[in-house]
């Protein structure tokens, strides 16, 4: 894991980065929680991510949102425009040192999710999604009309932020668009930090990704 300084829009920004096994390997940026509420890219769901992104193979790259830990700037305010931007640059960072990489993805993890989200209909290289916990009961996401890739919901059913009948009824609409696929799953007894249900979040992105790269090399 190596510690990255990627120019923002801010000023800097903090990243840590790993390069994935072989010969251009798949791609993915972690996304973290809102900044106000003491999100950071050493989140522990965010860094369970990055181990298991790692284990699978991908270069992976999680980073610290303008005015956390010791990227410049500050939060912008703007329902997560500047985060975006960010996220964007970070993207850009990682598809710079990654030129012969063409599989990319994108997770984050609540407010990270919703950022994600957001990122993907901007990005087409993007391919496919994770979003864990996004705030489908605080956030307006009918930005996702139609959503232009297939992805994997993870959400708690014990969930004390977000409110898990309004992800499910979120992640079933999607689902119901064409061309694309979203798996739920509903963690069971899961609080919004998965507190001793990390290793189902693992279990399932594993199943998910292995998955979906299978098919999309046949």
């Amino acid at each position: 894991m190596h510690e990255v300084t990627i120019p923002g829009p801010e000023g800097r920004i903090e990243g840590r980065y790993n390069i994935g096994a072989g010969n251009n390997p798949p791609l993915v940026i972690l996304l973290h929680p809102h900044p106000k509420f003491g999100g950071n890219m050493n989140n522990k769901v965010i860094y369970n991510c990055f181990k298991n992104f790692t284990a699978l193979g991908f270069s992976v790259l999680r980073f610290n949102y303008r005015g956390v830990g010791k990227s410049e700037g500050e939060y912008s305010g703007d329902e997560g425009l500047g985060e975006m931007t960010d996220s964007a640059c970070a993207l850009d960072w990682l598809l710079l040192n990654n030129t012969e990489s063409t599989k990319v993805w994108v997770a984050g993890f609540s407010f990270g999710a919703f950022i994600a989200l957001n990122l993907l209909m901007r990005r087409p290289e993007i391919e496919s999604f994770i979003a864990i916990s996004p705030p489908a009961d605080k956030y307006d996401f009918s930005f996702l009309a139609p959503c232009p890739v297939s992805g994997l919901i993870i959400q708690g059913d014990n969930d004390e932020i977000v409110n898990e009948t309004d992800v499910a009824l979120f992640a079933n609409k999607l689902d119901s668009q064409r061309s694309i696929s979203i798996k739920y799953k509903k963690v069971k007894s899961a609080d919004h930090f998965f507190t001793d249900h990390l290793d189902t979040i693992n279990t399932e992105i594993k199943k998910y990704v292995q998955k979906s790269l299978r098919t999309n090399n046949n």
